[in-house]
């Protein structure tokens, strides 16, 4: 895989990698892409078809069709898109028909910032900087829960917790592309950290990992 500067940026749900990924992105001037939406598009366009999310081979025929137009489907950040997300997710089929898009997507010039779940050690295992953003499941729910307030969804603190429990326990464990630091990834948890916190934190290891190269530009 040619092509520009390759920012992977990995972590479990709500720990604040999209944020601080769109963030990398804009400051550096990369491209960005936020891999969990293809997955939620798939998930989405499989329910709205009356598929269920247990259907490997119609998950996988949905994923292979996907377009650019699926990302802007109105129900992407709903509880129930992002619960067969999750599921079709742990689908050998469906990673591998988004694992080509991913990659296209990562040649892009003069970089890329991709956030998910196995950027850094299955979609791009050569990137250049790989973080690992964490943070303590009570603050994860805590951010999920005014995330949803603040959309006017209902947000039960303990049943959101639960949930983010079940999906740790699902990415970590699924046999295919399970969620893990990549060996050479910098681990940053954010639980004490706020948005601009994580950015210049994450930006001090974006920079560490890239100032032997003479003609990156930060």
């Amino acid at each position: 895989m040619s092509g520009g500067i390759v920012i992977a940026v990995d972590g479990p749900v709500a720990a604040g990698k999209g944020t601080l990924a769109r963030r990398l992105a804009l400051h550096l001037g990369f491209h960005y892409l936020d891999s969990g939406l293809l997955y939620r598009a798939t998930a989405s366009r499989l329910l709205a078809d009356g598929g269920r999310a247990d259907d490997e081979g119609a998950a996988e025929a949905v994923a292979r069709a996907l377009s650019r137009e699926d990302l802007a489907r109105s129900d992407l950040r709903s509880e129930a898109v992002g619960q067969a997300a999750s599921r079709v997710a742990a689908m050998a089929g469906v990673r591998a028909a988004l694992l080509a898009f991913q990659q296209r997507f990562a040649a892009t010039l003069p970089g890329v910032v991709i956030d998910g779940r196995d950027i850094g050690t299955v979609v791009c295992p050569d990137a250049r900087v790989k973080l690992f953003v964490t943070a303590s499941p009570a603050e994860r729910a805590r951010r999920r829960q005014q995330e949803l307030l603040g959309r006017g969804e209902s947000a039960d603190y303990a049943a959101i917790l639960a949930d983010l429990e079940e999906r740790d326990l699902r990415d970590t464990t699924r046999p295919v592309a399970p969620l893990r630091p990549a060996e050479d990834a910098v681990t940053l948890d954010t639980t004490a950290l706020d948005a601009d916190g994580a950015l210049q934190t994450a930006l001090q290891i974006v920079e560490s990992r890239l100032k032997a190269v003479p003609d990156t530009a930060i």
